[in-house]
């Protein structure tokens, strides 16, 4: 038994095959508390015999929010610390070490490092902080799906790090989304001036390839007096950016990713993007200017707007296709060099690193490679 009572919390449905591991890393807590609303593949029997207290809650209609926070009532009430998480994720080692060693008896919220996605070796890919490490009677879940923590207690909220705890996401890609769009279309029904709702519905649209619809709603998302967080509304404008390219509008699609980028000059993300738009116009010059400024920044977003592409290979693939198309081969070896090195199995980075040598041993008249 540790200085604090720990219960992990979650929610799951047909999630069997995921049962054993999540367990082991979760048995750190004192108790392991499921609520299952309406599994039928074994989730249930194989909790319980591997020792999770479930409760089995059916939530119609279907909101996230409502079943957090029916498991979160399931969880005693003699718990310090709760630990929400699903069963697609799983804590390293040592985690409740960690929680322990950060909490404080007034502490309401603990944040950690949170490894959404993972590269086929095991390490990070996308990671952000996390925030679903809390007190237990201090808060409620908030919003139909995208859910997070509303703070509701009556002394000041008290948000510690939790150094060293680590939440490792192995997403589920049978999973549908089916249920995102009209759950995110209720929230913004319900809390039309609500800007985090917005941008997720806006961005929503855009994976769903409804293209002005997006542009619409994350325009307005924008226009929200509530909408002043500065990394978020870079990616908004960044998902506009995206909707005016695949509707063929270069020309809006080059102009929001410049305001992308006035509004937050610390993302690589737009740099990025706009050098790959830029290519793809043969505007070789620009793709190593947005190339050069993104590679200034050197530190990522800790919030989960953060993505991978700006942070592989990639920006210097790009600098080293634009650097050839220039003539600069010397630069462009450095380039395709650096980018070998993130992906080493990669076969076209390995043969642009070759074509660069002979062109630059030989001096020889280069031919166009990709």
């Amino acid at each position: 038994m540790g200085k604090y009572k720990v219960c992990v919390y979650a929610i799951c449905k047909n999630e069997e095959k995921f049962v054993s591991r999540w367990v082991q890393s979760m048995r750190e807590a004192d108790e392991i508390i499921v609520t299952d609303t309406g599994s039928n593949d074994g989730t249930v029997e194989k909790l319980r015999e591997l020792g999770a207290i479930v409760h089995v809650n059916k939530i119609s209609p279907w909101r996230f929010d409502v079943a957090r926070n029916v498991s979160l009532a399931n969880v005693p009430s003699d718990c310090d610390i709760c630990v929400c998480t699903d069963l697609d994720e799983i804590f390293e080692k040592g985690w409740r070490n960690h929680l322990e060693k950060g909490w404080s008896n007034d502490a309401t919220n603990g944040q950690y490092l949170y490894n959404w996605s993972l590269k086929s070796d095991g390490s990070p890919d996308v990671q952000f902080n996390y925030f679903k490490v809390h007190s237990r009677h201090e808060y409620r879940w908030k919003y139909p799906v995208h859910e997070c923590l509303e703070y509701i207690g009556t002394k000041p909220e008290k948000k510690v790090y939790i150094d060293g705890m680590v939440l490792n996401h192995y997403p589920d890609s049978s999973k549908s989304r089916s249920s995102y769009l009209p759950l995110l279309e209720l929230a913004t029904t319900e809390s039309p001036n609500d800007s985090r709702m917005s941008y997720y519905l806006g961005r929503e649209y855009m994976y769903m390839a409804m293209w002005q619809k997006s542009i619409t709603e994350l325009e307005r998302h924008l226009s929200l007096p509530s909408s002043t967080w500065a990394e978020e509304r870079s990616a908004a404008k960044r998902d506009i950016a995206r909707c005016y390219k695949n509707l063929g509008d270069y020309s809006n699609s080059y102009r929001w990713f410049l305001r992308a980028i006035a509004q937050c000059p610390t993302m690589r993300e737009p740099y990025i993007e706009c050098a790959q738009l830029a290519y793809e116009y043969q505007n070789f010059e620009l793709v190593l200017f947005m190339v050069n400024e993104a590679l200034k920044i050197q530190h990522k977003s800790k919030n989960y707007i953060n993505n991978s592409y700006a942070w592989n290979e990639n920006p210097y693939d790009l600098g080293a296709l634009a650097c050839f198309q220039l003539g600069m081969h010397g630069r462009s070896l450095e380039f395709a060099k650096t980018a070998l090195e993130y992906s080493p199995n990669n076969k076209r980075l390995k043969e642009n690193v070759d074509t660069i040598k002979k062109i630059i041993d030989n001096d020889i008249k280069p031919t166009p490679y990709n």
